[in-house]
């Protein structure tokens, strides 16, 4: 089977290409990089030749408002367009959990911008909800971050490895579509404050961590369980501890 990955040389992409690989798929890295650039179409109506299915896990390289939402409308419209005309008969695509509960940043309201063209596409589709990914623990901190102050509510949420995200997205991309979410997690719930307080602590980062429940994440303000999943959630087997483990 010929799988196309739109940001296939990202950190979720280049390893799901290597694990569809692995299971004898021809997977097919896409990105501007490899001259597949989804904002102006370049590359992929060629690249598209032949594909069963198409996973999209790329990313706005801009997270500013206006930037982000043209970057999902437009890539998105022009990939939806380019596969029918190629043949394409599933669609996958990588969001997050407790997007649709996110809607005051703008960096999720252009992501359920991406999750309504799919649903509207009449292509039979799969939406991947991920947690948060164990790499991007210390980006939640920087973002979060004045001065030498990182300011985070203590709202639950449920990281997860890459390389677990990459293999839900592979078995996803392989399988029938569901014309639906599917949603992934990590085994452990976490308080977000305690954790990066924790994992600074870990690292001898001098920050000080405030617990604030106003404080936005991505530029909205959390409930206690927004960034959880569901009951019906896949997951995965990697501790945080683990992979800690792993990195030293």
């Amino acid at each position: 089977m010929k799988v196309v990955v739109i940001g296939g040389t990202g950190l979720i992409g280049s390893k799901l290409v290597g694990k569809l690989g692995e299971h004898g798929h021809e997977a097919v890295a896409a990105a501007p990089n490899t001259g597949v650039n989804t904002l102006t179409g370049e590359g992929l109506a060629e690249v598209l030749q032949g594909a069963s299915v198409v996973v999209d896990v790329s990313n706005s390289p801009s997270w500013e408002d206006d930037a982000v939402m043209n970057f999902f409308r437009t890539s998105t419209t022009n990939l939806l367009k380019a596969e029918a005309e190629a043949g394409v008969t599933h669609h996958v695509a990588l969001s997050v959990v407790g997007t649709d509960r996110l809607q005051e940043s703008g960096y999720f309201r252009a992501k359920q911008a991406q999750e309504d063209l799919i649903k509207e596409s009449g292509m039979p589709y799969s939406i991947v909800h991920a947690t948060q990914f164990f790499e991007f623990v210390k980006g939640i901190a920087d973002i979060s971050t004045d001065g030498d102050t990182v300011r985070l509510p203590s709202a639950k949420f449920q990281p997860m490895y890459s390389d677990d995200v990459a293999a839900a997205v592979g078995r996803t991309a392989v399988g029938s579509p569901v014309n639906g979410v599917v949603e992934i997690a990590g085994p452990d719930v976490f308080r977000l404050d305690e954790l990066i307080r924790e994992t600074l602590a870990a690292q001898n980062d001098p920050r000080t961590v405030v617990t604030d429940p106003q404080a936005p994440y991505s530029g909205a303000v959390l409930q206690e369980t927004t960034l959880l999943p569901g009951p019906d959630a896949e997951i995965a087997k990697t501790k945080l501890s683990e992979w800690l483990a792993r990195q030293q």
